[in-house]
């Protein structure tokens, strides 16, 4: 079987496959890859697994070496680390290829042969990040903006009568106290904001038509009353590294 890294700046998103399906995924923190409470728990995670090989998708540098090591304590190969110069089942048209994060190829080469070119990502972790495959099957670029929660924590962090509030679908569009204005502000206002990138895409790539994927923490919920949005798919990410991992050794 084949493990999967997909490691973002607050969790480790860990998919265990076998061929062309992931059979199961966990969230592990990725601050305890240090610690060593990430290990512990990927191996209560696999039990009696076998793994056969690794792929690792990293935006955070500090933390593939304690994944390295970890996977050579289990005598697995060297994983295969998706990069610009790695990837496998998207072409790259961008000017510092090296500045791509790796999740971002991953969601390109998922959305590419899933559904078709040109196609957009709209990934909801810390940042909102739109990344684009155009005609031509090339990644091309993006958008990111802050995160929801990143947004609404930091109306708690820098005022002092906004509460930290637990982000859900609000009831109307009328806040009928401080939490509810949040709420609305912040669901139905990225709602708005997904809405008018998608329009300026769709310009931008000159097409009417467009697949737009959601993936991340709240895709589900911005997706809901936004038609716009084609598909949520939440192992997204996971199965464009299982992909770019399988297709790089077909390569000769």
């Amino acid at each position: 079987m084949l493990l999967l890294f997909d490691v973002g700046n607050t969790h480790t998103h860990v998919g265990l496959a076998k061929g062309r399906r992931i059979l199961r995924s966990v969230d592990l923190k990725t601050s305890g890859w240090r610690s060593g409470e990430a290990g512990a728990g990927l191996a209560e995670f696999l039990g009696e697994s076998v793994v056969a090989a690794a792929a690792i998708a990293s935006v955070v540098p500090k933390a593939t070496p304690f994944i390295r090591r970890w996977l050579r304590a289990q005598r697995l190969p060297p994983a295969y680390e998706l990069n610009a110069e790695t990837v496998a089942g998207v072409g790259i048209d961008y000017p510092h290829p090296s500045g791509i994060g790796a999740d971002r190829l991953a969601n390109a080469v998922a959305v590419r042969h899933r559904f078709g070119a040109p196609a957009v990502v709209v990934a909801f972790g810390t940042a909102v990040a739109f990344d684009v495959v155009d005609a031509n099957g090339n990644y091309v670029g993006g958008v990111i903006a802050p995160g929801l929660a990143a947004m609404t924590d930091y109306l708690h962090e820098k005022t002092a009568l906004l509460p930290r509030i637990e982000i859900r679908e609000p009831r109307g569009v009328i806040g009928k106290s401080t939490e509810h204005a949040m709420l609305v502000g912040a669901v139905h206002g990225y709602r708005g904001l997904i809405r008018e990138l998608i329009v300026r895409l769709k310009e931008e790539l000159g097409v009417k038509k467009l697949p737009v994927v959601a993936t991340g923490g709240y895709a589900r919920l911005i997706a809901a009353r936004l038609p716009e949005i084609s598909a949520v798919v939440p192992n997204l990410t996971l199965e464009g590294l299982r992909l770019s991992f399988e297709l790089s050794r077909r390569t000769p």
